[in-house]
């Protein structure tokens, strides 16, 4: 073995890697101190402690602390979860349990769920009573409205999950909240991901939820921010409330990751439930605040469900529905409080540079390490339109802002003065700005897509408060807005379903004109006003509503008639068919061909023309062009538009009409049926979108006319960008700019940070400084002050790192070794050590005994057959601190197995001496000695 300055050198290193015994190191082996420390150095007086509900401990602590503020012990309160306790023993008692996923992934509520992971968290929140915040003009992120709390009582066992006892909890948070649960739209579960905890869960929620009695399913979104963390044990209700908390605050429904097909019970069709597995907005519905609920499940049945809604300032009262438990509106005190600001996290930004020569633009990007979002928004406040040199780039983050800097930079040195636009979000301009006039373009049906200005909506809270305001109005039963965000689908048929429902005429016009509306919000706020609006079949109801000739909601329920109308109208066979040729080709083809019963119903531009008509005749039409070398295909239009075939509506429409009130439209409204701008008559102006339905568009002579007018800056306002590029077939290389707001799925932030760069760099002037408004000013990097105090991390793994040089490897499962040469035989069951009076005594088997090798003279320690290798050899890894361990192991292990040879020697010591004396009691001989084995 070691010699005795050896081992003191071992021990001393090992003991390096210790903090010596301070004041702290007691206090930091008991877990209250952690609760006592906050309060220590924040000199807090009221209570302080820990609390144990093991998985549900952070919401226990949450209900302790609204405990203190409801009986006025404490006026505020720091509570949340900390757990980094994942050492070997953790996952021995989660793997033995058994719960962790043996696919190494945690998926809540999936169809595939087969256990969870261990993570680690630290949450924590401050808590006031609300009069209080409002009061102190605090920043207010949401409101818990009721705690829930119960036991499961007896059960099958002490780790299994109780339905009832769960129940129980939620019942209790509702009764306390004054309010139903048909009223919460997300609930942040426990969600495990184990299949007893997740079915157990899924049957309470479903017993408490599923009893509403509301019509409509799947209203309610259910999620796990396991999925995406792991389950973080005794901070897990404390992560699940923070993830609750920022949805509301943000007015967004998160996703739960990792579920290709949700668990059955978690989304059936008529159940309150489905799985949300994609950011979508959270409109707010009509009659309460938005509402959301948490779960946190302990060992042991510890229950605990907390109810939260968002933060309503009291000077807004809350609406009724005056069928539900609403929360009541309070009187505005002297001082209220505010909402807190908003994390941005868009999935691209938009960084301006202006500058007075194109080598003045060398050093604009700094350099400081500042995150993109400080960076965007320092020169949104800086840029100016009217600068000689102009540059855009959309980002996604800071390394691609320095690529497209760098690339915009390199076409600047070749070409200083020709302004330039790139598809990867660049645009540049040199000169003096000259936008022209500003027209806006609405586009019409056929443009819609499911989720459109989901991101905008997410991002902007003006886009939001559209919503909020229009999109929960109820049709057949369904508000607006679902048709818009539905929930996801898993099936082919569920997509098809989504789809199916938008593109319904009485669903899409009503879901495109709230679309337009809430990107016509936030562009307002930044300034951008129009010189006159067009719009492109039922686009020109939008366009004028822009014009101020009817309020929004008076266009909503106008486009919901039209659809309707539209959707009856369908009834009569009818096709339509576009056609890749100008309107005097398509006339020409038609009159070699006799037709009768298809008119022309778009002149969209020199490319394209649309016609309609009955299907026989659009079949034929189809041959005819096809015969002429003419492109054209069937368009999926339900019927013949803007064609005498839908004449029959033109009536009922105009009655409807009767019922909207009109004014003079402030700006001029380009119209469809003769290019011309709408007349100021409210009554004329009835007739004209009357007759509207059955007309021609004339959508190339509109273009033409505001062309003419002054316009140059095209500026389309709906869905998608079909106008943009029938505006770049009409006008071609004449001098105008046609800018989208949003492209079809998936453009999101990216087309309307690109529209806007590229509107700056064309010097319209706008106020970029409300996108940030609502959003904290990004961290910059800074110095760290020195922490008053500090309690240092040790141990023996702490700051060892791999050698330099050596590779990473992923860790992987033990090798199953074969016994050693030397290994400790297996013990059998003792015989009986005396022969009985009637058997002849006889010799004993000489018992097993080990006798351990010389050790080795370089390390300490020797395999215990010299010459052979031992079975378990592992490769030499050059550390002495390594080596040390190693050498204290082996030592170890000899000394244990010496020591099992001297209970060997004596327990055959007092089998020998029993033998002999038995022996002499009964007249026997004495035995032999029995010799050593060797």
């Amino acid at each position: 073995g070691l010699d005795e300055a050896e081992a003191q050198a071992v021990c001393d290193r090992i003991a390096a890697r210790f903090e010596p015994w301070r004041e702290s190191t007691f206090p930091g082996l008991l877990g209250n101190v952690v609760a006592g420390r906050i309060a220590n150095r924040f000199d807090l007086h009221g209570v302080n402690h820990t609390t144990d509900a093991a998985c549900a401990s952070s919401l226990a602590a949450l209900s302790t602390a609204v405990g203190e503020l409801s009986l006025r012990r404490a006026d505020l309160v720091i509570s949340g979860g900390v757990d980094t306790g994942n050492d070997i023993g953790m996952f021995l008692c989660f793997s033995k349990t058994p719960a962790l996923s043996p696919s190494g992934d945690c998926r809540p509520f999936a169809e595939a769920a087969d256990g969870t992971m261990l993570g680690e968290a630290v949450v924590m929140y401050a808590l006031k009573r609300l009069s209080d915040a409002e009061r102190d003009g605090d920043r207010i992120h949401a409101v818990i409205r009721g705690i829930g709390t119960s036991s499961d009582g007896r059960s099958t066992a002490i780790y299994a999950p109780l339905p009832e006892g769960q129940e129980r909890a939620l019942r209790r948070a509702y009764e306390e909240a004054g309010y139903p649960p048909e009223t919460v739209e997300l609930v942040e579960a426990h969600g495990t991901g184990t299949k007893a905890g997740d079915t157990a869960e899924l049957a309470a929620l479903n017993a408490v939820f599923g009893a509403s009695g509301r019509p409509d399913g799947q209203w309610c979104a259910i999620g796990s921010v396991k999925s995406q963390i792991g389950h973080t044990k005794c901070a897990a209700g404390a992560a699940g409330l923070l993830k609750a908390v920022m949805a509301l605050h943000h007015k967004v429904l998160p996703p739960t990751v990792k579920v290709e097909r949700p668990n059955p019970a978690a989304a059936a069709p008529d159940g309150p439930f489905y799985v949300n597995t994609e950011a979508r907005p959270w409109v707010r519905p009509a009659g309460h605040p938005r509402r959301a609920a948490v779960s946190s499940f302990g060992f042991g049945g510890s229950n605990f469900h907390v109810t939260l809604e968002e933060y309503t300032p009291p000077t807004v009262p809350t609406p009724s529905s005056g069928t539900q438990a609403d929360t009541p509106a309070r009187p505005a005190p002297k001082s209220t409080g505010r909402p807190a600001l908003r994390h941005r996290t868009a999935s691209s930004e938009l960084v301006l540079f202006a500058a007075a020569s194109p080598s003045a633009l060398e050093a604009q990007l700094p350099e400081d390490g500042r995150p993109l979002t400080a960076l965007a928004r320092e020169s949104h406040a800086a840029f100016s339109p009217t600068a000689r040199v102009r540059l855009a780039v959309v980002a996604t983050d800071t390394d691609d802002l320095r690529g497209k800097y760098a690339q915009a930079l390199a076409h600047i040195r070749r070409r200083p003065e020709a302004s330039f636009s790139a598809p990867s979000g660049i645009r540049y301009a040199y000169g003096e700005s000259a936008p022209g006039r500003i027209g806006f373009l609405f586009p019409g049906q056929g443009s819609q897509y499911v989720g459109m200005g989901a991101e905008l909506a997410m991002l902007a809270p003006a886009a939001q408060a559209v919503w909020d305001r229009l999109g929960s109005t109820r049709f057949d039963g369904r508000p607006l807005h679902r048709a818009v965000f539905p929930p996801p689908a898993f099936t082919e048929e569920e997509r098809a379903a989504r789809e199916s429902l938008l593109n319904a005429t009485e669903w899409a016009q009503p879901a495109l004109a709230v679309h337009a509306l809430a990107l016509l919000a936030v562009v307002r706020e930044l300034g951008l006003r129009p010189d006159c609006v067009a719009g492109h079949s039922f686009g020109e109801l939008v366009a004028l509503h822009c014009a101020g000739a009817l309020d929004a909601e008076s266009l909503v329920g106008l486009a919901r008639r039209r659809g309707e109308l539209m959707r009856e109208a369908a009834a009569t066979p009818g096709a339509m068919l576009a056609v890749a040729a100008d309107r005097e080709r398509v006339a020409e083809v038609l009159a070699g061909g006799g037709f009768e019963d298809i008119w022309p119903a778009n002149h969209n531009s020199p490319r394209q023309t649309v016609l309609s008509g009955s299907a026989a005749a659009v079949e034929r039409a189809r041959s005819a062009f096809s015969a002429a070398g003419i492109a054209s295909r069937g368009l999926s239009a339900s019927t013949a538009f803007h064609s005498p075939l839908v004449a029959p509506a033109v009536e009922p429409l105009a009655a409807h009409l009767r019922t909207v009130t009109f004014s003079e439209p402030r700006i001029e409204v380009y119209g469809n049926t003769d290019a011309a701008p709408y007349p100021s008559c409210p009554d004329a102006v009835r007739r004209r979108v009357a007759g509207h339905l059955a007309s021609p568009v004339l959508f190339q002579d509109q273009i033409e006319a505001m062309y003419a007018a002054g316009v140059r800056t095209f500026v389309e306002v709906g869905a998608g960008a079909t106008l943009t590029g029938l505006v770049g077939q009409i006008l071609g290389d004449r001098e105008h700019a046609a800018v989208p707001l949003d492209r079809t799925a998936g453009a999101g932030a990216d087309t309307f940070h690109a529209a806007l760069g590229e509107l700056a760099v064309r010097g319209v002037p706008l106020d970029l400084v409300p996108l940030w408004t609502p959003y904290a000013s990004p961290g910059t990097p800074a110095k760290e002050r020195e922490p008053r105090m500090t309690v240092k991390i040790s141990g023996a793994n702490y700051g060892q790192l791999p050698p330099s040089g050596t590779p990473h490897v992923e860790p992987t499962h033990a090798p199953e070794y074969g016994p050693r040469a030397d290994a400790v035989p297996a013990v059998a069951a003792p015989a009986p050590a005396v022969a009985l009076p009637s058997q002849p005594p006889g010799d004993m088997p000489p018992p097993p005994v080990y006798v351990p090798a010389a050790a080795s003279s370089q390390q300490g320690f020797g395999p215990s057959h010299p010459g052979e290798a031992p079975a378990d050899a592992r490769p030499v890894i050059g550390d002495d601190r390594q080596l040390a361990v190693e050498s204290i192991h082996r030592q170890t292990a000899e000394t244990h197995l010496a020591c099992q040879r001297l209970l060997t020697d004596s327990h055959m010591a007092f089998l020998r001496m029993t033998e002999t004396t038995l022996a002499a009691l009964l007249g026997a001989p004495v035995p032999g000695a029995v010799p050593n084995v060797t």
